[in-house]
């Protein structure tokens, strides 16, 4: 399983990819779709068509990296939300439950306090 940083974003693709992409092939999905570089930081998720593969593109300190994964059976879900864009920003409790067979259809988010931003300093002139 990943240790994932809650600082770290992690961007979905929306769109099916051919997992017969690797490194160069996925990086450059991240620059033209995204308009990022992966070395930036950030993990980049792909899902092929049947949702049975998954691969996670990362810039590991002085190299790319891929996690993959197949499932003999089942699929992985998608988020049930939409974009505008071709990437979606996932939580990283939401990858781990893709990652783990939950169904997102049935999770129930409970209200959290979430808080307010932080006023910024103004400069003396």
């Amino acid at each position: 399983m990943l240790a994932l940083n809650p600082q770290v974003p992690i961007y979905l693709h929306t769109g099916p990819v051919d997992m017969r992409k690797s490194f160069d092939g996925l990086f450059g999905i991240i620059k033209s779709d995204l308009g990022t570089d992966a070395r930036q930081g950030g993990l980049f998720i792909f899902l092929n068509l049947r949702c049975n593969r998954i691969k996670i593109l990362y810039w590991d300190s002085d190299g790319l990296a891929i996690w993959m994964k197949r499932l003999e059976r089942g699929c992985f879900q998608r988020p049930l939300r939409t974009s505008d864009g071709k990437h979606i920003v996932v939580p990283p409790s939401e990858l781990q439950s893709i990652l783990a067979g939950i169904d997102l259809r049935t999770v129930k988010h409970r209200q959290r306090y979430v808080a307010p931003p932080l006023p910024t300093q103004q400069r003396a002139s």
